[in-house]
């Protein structure tokens, strides 16, 4: 979890799917032996010298500039949540050297998920980690309150929980996702030895989240589609997005709805039915979870 080798990786890696011809500037010649950009040809692109991207890039620049990065990140074509990891790795805003303080579920957000009895939701935080859930989420998702509180956690329910490619017919997509999620929170958290930890665990455990974490793809967790194959609802497609906690930037609540008069919202209120009748999720569950954090 090495800062300066996540930069230069990232940036390796985002020069390598990027050709000459995409971004219009003239070749060096000779033979390429890796396929993108060469390092020249960003430095051209981003107006900076050869030497300093190098530098740069090799994680031994020091005091980068906002100017310099939003430079690079445009000649990279880099989208919202990519710039955001350049910044977060190139010029960090505190060394995190300890575990911080267990995440707590705030207020608002238990009142605002306590109200959540028609839709799945559950909050997830730091590393993934499932911090707290409601009746709905559990019949869709999985048995939280029966998993031990070290699983709780949505990387090692897609990569280690073999479930996982039945409820997500589109797990290959899941998986992509959800990689490019913890790859955010690795660029804001790289001094977290949990984190580390989960990392490692999740290369060890499988070949498909090895492969992709070496993508350093970055994505932040928005709205969308999800699609579900549910042992007994079948086939549901439901519509998400994420409310991020207004007091905890590392803290977000997903929702799952559907449209009304559709056949998923049909499902929902069969799902209802199918739910445990026990409270949603409080405060006490998530500190179940706290330990982790």
């Amino acid at each position: 979890m090495d800062r300066a080798q996540q930069l230069s990786e990232f940036l390796q890696a985002r020069r390598a799917r990027l050709s000459p011809g995409d971004v219009g500037v003239p070749e060096f010649g000779g033979q390429r032996r890796v396929p993108g950009l060469r390092r020249e040809e960003l430095a051209l692109l981003a107006g900076v010298s050869v030497d300093y991207y190098t530098r740069l890039e090799q994680g031994r620049a020091r005091n980068v500039s906002s100017d310099v990065l939003d430079a690079v990140a445009r000649a990279l074509r880099l989208d919202a949540d990519e710039r955001t990891h350049l910044h977060n790795l190139a010029r960090p805003t505190t060394a995190r050297k300890r575990p911080s303080r267990p995440q707590q579920v705030g207020a608002e957000m238990r009142q605002a998920l306590n109200a959540l009895t028609g839709v799945p939701a559950y909050i997830v935080g730091r590393r993934l980690d499932i911090l707290a859930w409601n009746d709905m989420a559990r019949a869709l998702i999985a048995d939280f309150p029966a998993m031990p509180a070290a699983e709780r956690n949505m990387a090692r329910l897609v990569f280690l929980d073999e479930a996982a490619k039945d409820l997500y017919p589109d797990w290959d997509d899941k998986a992509r996702d959800t990689v490019a999620n913890l790859r955010l929170d690795a660029g804001r958290h790289p001094d977290d030895p949990q984190l580390a930890s989960l990392i490692g665990e999740l290369s060890l455990g499988s070949d498909d989240f090895r492969r992709l974490w070496a993508d350093h793809n970055v994505r932040g967790k928005t709205r969308g589609k999800k699609h579900f194959a549910h042992p007994q609802l079948g086939d549901l497609t439901l519509d998400y997005v994420a409310m991020r906690a207004p007091d905890d930037p590392d803290m977000t609540m997903m929702i799952y709805s559907a449209p009304p008069g559709s056949d998923a919202t049909a499902s929902l209120q069969l799902l209802a039915s199918l739910s445990p009748s026990q409270p949603a999720a409080d405060e006490t569950r998530a500190n179940h979870n706290s330990q982790l954090n």
